[in-house]
């Protein structure tokens, strides 16, 4: 249909015909229902909005000057006007949201997390007064999970000697925390 096919259905609508209405909804459904569902992402939103926009055409037709610009273009506004009201309409999440202001934070507290964060940069500079590899060797045991085995095949010694580094460098770093 032509813009100035939709141009005159407009026109009888005004004069109250309800089969160029009937027409007209026919004709620019899709295309309204489409601007609707696309603002508002509910199709039950979007259908009761689409609703809204033909009452709207049925009393405003009238107002509808040609020259002025497309029909199309005057209708679309319309549908995408009313789905932003729709929308604008709508409850707030934030509404919902502050009902629950009471739920605990499962979350560690503001001190607890301090003192944690401190223990850890003590951690880190006890680490540092450790040989390269003993602090690696440490890491990749109690960080990562590796056996002494794997920790010994991984550094190329004996079982035995992976036993003495891990030993003594926790014996290094108690002492160290300690201070």
């Amino acid at each position: 249909m032509t813009s100035e096919e939709i141009a005159q259905l407009i026109g009888r609508i005004a004069m109250a015909d309800r089969k160029a209405f009937a027409d007209l909804y026919k004709e620019t459904s899709p295309k309204l229902f489409s601007i609707c569902l696309r603002i508002l992402n509910d199709r039950v939103e979007a259908e009761e909005a689409l609703q809204e926009v033909y009452a709207k055409i049925w009393q405003r037709a009238g107002a509808f000057v040609a020259n002025q610009g497309t029909p199309s273009s005057w209708l679309a506004a319309i549908a995408r006007n009313q789905a932003i009201d729709t929308m604008r309409a709508r409850k707030p999440v934030a509404d919902e949201l502050n009902g629950e202001y009471d739920l605990p934070d499962p979350g560690l507290d503001p001190e607890t997390q301090a003192v944690l964060s401190d223990e850890g940069r003590r951690i880190d500079t006890c680490m540092e007064e450790l040989e390269a590899d003993r602090a690696q060797a440490v890491k990749k045991a109690y960080v990562e999970g590796l056996s002494y085995q794997e920790l010994a095949d991984q550094f190329g010694v004996p079982l035995n000697t992976m036993r003495t580094w891990l030993r003594r460098s926790l014996l290094k770093l108690r002492e160290c925390m300690e201070r």
